[in-house]
């Protein structure tokens, strides 16, 4: 029906060409090229070629809805990676923010222990040192007591053998054995 709509169209539009000639004359170019554009229409026609530009056309056209929906899917897929990375590097950053506080509190923690065992360990020693000078204090009061006690039991026994005779001697010693006798028994 297309070719038919087509001659009748050509052969239409070369009525006034016939007209001005009187009818059909090779030599008028006119009339040649008409007669040419209506044969390559024609055979243009027979041969399908507008069936088949149409064809590759919409084949173009499927593909070029294919490209951009292929397209649209991978756009969708890339933003799907994208937020779980930018999901995943927020969940990143708070484990290291919460590393570097636990790190933190343990630190403190740390030092605080060691303050304490540092204070403890200077208690200790400061007890140390002062029962060290209390026993050397007592071993100095020690020493010069037995020291006072040998200079006295010197003097004295200077000043009685001095002043004692030997039978004032032997009445103090029989006198320590009979104490010495009655206190055992």
């Amino acid at each position: 029906m297309r070719a038919f709509t087509a001659v009748a169209l050509t052969l239409g539009s070369a009525a006034p060409a016939f007209a001005a000639g009187g009818g059909a004359n090779l030599g008028n170019t006119d009339f040649v090229v008409i007669l040419a554009f209506v044969l390559f229409i024609g055979i243009l026609l027979y041969a399908k070629v507008p069936a088949m530009i149409g064809k590759l056309l919409d084949d173009r056209a499927e593909t070029i809805k294919n490209e951009l929906e292929e397209a649209r899917a991978l756009r969708e897929e890339a933003q799907t990676v994208l937020a779980d990375y930018e999901r995943k590097q927020q969940e990143v950053k708070e484990q290291a923010e919460r590393i570097v506080a636990n790190a933190r509190d343990e630190a403190n923690a740390a030092a605080a222990q060691a303050k304490a065992d540092l204070e403890t360990s200077i208690a200790r020693r400061l007890a140390a040192a002062a029962d060290q000078i209390q026993a050397a204090e007592a071993s100095a009061v020690k020493e010069v007591r037995d020291r006072a006690i040998t200079i006295a039991v010197e003097v004295a026994d200077q000043v009685v053998s001095k002043q004692m005779t030997a039978t004032e001697a032997n009445k103090l010693i029989d006198a320590a054995i009979q104490d010495v006798d009655a206190k055992l028994h």
